[in-house]
C-alpha cells in the first residue's frame, strides 16, 4: 500500500511546501497538497496563480499520485473537508505535514484583536484540529508521521512579529504534549524550524545582514528543510519523536 502525505501551504513553487512535496514524491510517496492563494497574493512575495498546477504536473512525472485543493484552513470544519477530500480521491493519509501558516508584522504597540484572531485561527487552531483528525482516523500501523513547522520562537525574541511568534511557539508545546497519544497509534510527532529561508521574501538588505549570521555564508533554501523532513518520514527516523529540530545552518541571532 502506498504512503499518502498531506502537505499544507504549498501555493508557490519556490516555497517550503512545494520543496517538501517534491522531496517526498522522490521517495515514492503520494502527495495531496493544499493552497490558499488569496493569502499569498496579499504578501510581498506574491505568487503565480498557475504554480499549483505546475507543481502537480512535476510530481506526477515522478510516477506518484498527486491531488490538491484550494482551502482556507482557518475556517470552521476545514480539517473535516480536507480529510474527506483526501480519503475520497486518494485514500487514508499516513503523513501529515503542517506547513501552512499566517504571518503579519505586529508589535505590542500595533497589535490588534484581529491580528491575534487571524494568527491563532491558522497557526494553532487549524494545526491542532488537523492533528486531531489525523490521529482519530489513523489505522494504527507503524509508520505514521506528523510534522509541524515552527520558526525558532523559543530561540530568541521576535518583538515585531508578536502575534506570529506567540501562536507558532505553541506548536512546540503541542508537539511535546501529544507524544504518547501518537505513539499508541504507531505515529511519531515532531516539529521543525527551518530558520531564515529564501522563499522570495528576502530583500538585498536582508541578504547582506543574514549572510553574516550564517557560518556557511549562505542562506537556507527550501530544499534544506525538505531533506530533513524526507528523513523524518522514513523508517530510519522511527525513534525520533516529540522533538523540535532546528535546521538552520548554525544561524546566529
Amino acid at each position: 500500500m502506498s504512503r499518502i502525505a498531506i502537505v499544507t501551504g504549498s501555493s508557490r513553487l519556490d516555497g517550503i511546501g512545494a520543496a517538501i512535496c517534491l522531496s517526498l514524491a522522490k521517495s515514492g510517496i503520494d502527495i495531496f497538497f493544499t493552497t490558499w492563494r488569496k493569502y499569498d497574493s496579499e504578501m510581498p512575495w506574491k505568487s503565480d496563480f498557475r504554480d499549483p498546477e505546475k507543481l502537480k504536473q512535476i510530481i506526477e512525472e515522478m510516477n506518484v499520485r498527486c491531488e490538491w485543493m484550494e482551502i482556507d484552513l482557518s475556517i470552521k470544519d476545514a480539517e473535516i473537508t480536507l480529510f474527506s477530500t483526501v480519503r475520497e480521491t486518494m485514500g487514508e493519509p499516513t503523513i501529515l505535514i503542517n506547513n501552512a501558516s499566517y504571518s503579519k508584522m505586529s508589535s505590542i504597540e500595533t497589535i490588534t484583536s484581529e491580528d491575534l484572531d487571524h494568527h491563532y485561527a491558522l497557526n494553532i487552531r487549524a494545526t491542532t484540529l488537523l492533528i486531531k483528525e489525523f490521529l482519530e482516523n489513523y489505522n494504527g500501523k507503524q509508520g505514521g508521521r506528523i510534522i509541524s513547522l515552527t520558526s525558532g520562537q523559543s530561540l530568541g525574541p521576535m518583538p515585531n512579529e508578536l502575534a506570529y511568534a506567540m501562536t507558532k511557539s505553541a506548536i512546540e508545546t503541542l508537539t511535546a504534549s501529544l507524544v504518547e497519544q501518537s505513539a499508541v497509534k504507531g505515529i511519531t510527532i515532531n516539529a521543525v524550524n527551518p530558520g531564515p529561508t529564501d522563499t522570495g521574501w528576502i530583500t538585498n538588505d536582508h541578504k547582506i545582514d543574514l549572510l553574516n549570521r550564517f557560518p556557511q555564508k549562505r542562506i537556507g533554501q527550501p530544499k534544506d528543510l525538505a531533506n530533513l523532513i524526507q528523513f523524518l518520514v522514513s523508517p530510519e527516523a522511527q525513534w525520533i519523536t516529540g522533538q523540535v529540530l532546528h535546521s538552520e545552518g548554525g544561524f546566529r541571532r
